[in-house]
């Protein structure tokens, strides 16, 4: 009888696992798309962070230089072999550059 309770509660507790481990998989699956030629030409000049952050997502990576004359904070999105970089002048979209193909 104790052993069917343990049993129970293991198989509830891996299962339960895996389920989670499922939707991490999704979200970033669904994350990941985000990235697509289409959405980086939505990016453009003089949009704020958070604009882009609404189109991208977070970067993989960022960068900020302070110098006391004028604030730039580069955004790296990583996808597989392609790159996106978006460079902030101020807090404002400057420029942006792409590996991605259609």
């Amino acid at each position: 009888m104790i052993l069917l309770r343990v049993m129970t509660t293991m198989f509830r507790t891996a299962s339960r696992l895996m389920l989670v481990v499922m939707l991490v998989l999704m979200l970033d699956s669904c994350i990941g798309k985000r990235i697509t030629k289409a959405n980086v030409d939505r990016v453009t000049e003089g949009m704020s962070k958070k604009q882009v952050e609404s189109i991208l997502g977070l970067p993989t990576s960022s960068k900020t230089e302070d110098p006391t004359i004028i604030r730039q904070t580069t955004y790296v999105y990583r996808q597989g072999k392609d790159t996106v970089t978006i460079v902030f002048k101020e807090d404002k979209v400057q420029s942006k550059d792409s590996t991605l193909s259609n």
